[in-house]
């Protein structure tokens, strides 16, 4: 096999790039929806669930990066979680994978967070309409959180169809197979 890219988001985008994009997406995702949901449903919105907003708002992340975890199910001899910490008191979940992985896999595993809990939080939203604004912060939440996988996502779809994906320190390798 030979590498036939490496890309690092991080060092391609930069970290505050990634963020600031993220924010933006933040704010749009929760202006178009919150908007589009008050066009429908004229009911008063109501707080009385706010603790457990605040629940499901520190879930979100675990819960996606369970999610990610799902679709590399078969290869968990191969996957390690790592927790680092940013700023010393914001604890950061790493999923690594220390062999090489289809394409189509490691695409799933990136995209499965973003389609399962938006659709149950939209879900959520649509049957829940006093409690339309909670599922609407945590939609606009999660989307934020979801940027840096659909950039790799977008790096991805443009590699040969029988790559593998290599995981390392400098971000990940896009290999293919000798001929």
């Amino acid at each position: 096999m030979h590498c036939w890219k490496t890309i690092n988001v991080q060092k391609h985008y930069g970290h505050d790039r990634i963020l600031l994009m993220s924010i933006i997406s933040m704010l749009a995702v929760f202006s178009v929806f919150y908007i589009a949901l008050n066009v429908f449903r004229h009911e008063p919105v109501s707080d009385k669930l706010f603790p457990l907003f605040i629940i499901v708002l520190l879930m979100i992340y675990p819960v996606h990066k369970l999610l990610h975890f799902l679709p590399l199910i078969k290869e968990k001899k191969h996957i390690r979680f790592h927790i680092k910490y940013y700023l010393k008191i914001v604890p950061i979940l790493k999923l690594h994978v220390t062999e090489p992985v289809l394409k189509s896999r490691y695409i799933t595993s990136l995209i499965v967070p973003f389609i399962v809990i938006n659709i149950i939080l939209i879900i959520g939203a649509l049957v829940y309409p006093s409690f339309r604004h909670y599922f609407t912060l945590l939609l606009a939440f999660h989307s934020g959180l979801c940027l840096i996988d659909l950039l790799y996502v977008k790096h991805l779809l443009k590699a040969p169809k029988k790559a593998l994906i290599e995981e390392n320190d400098k971000g990940f390798q896009i290999l293919i197979p000798l001929r």
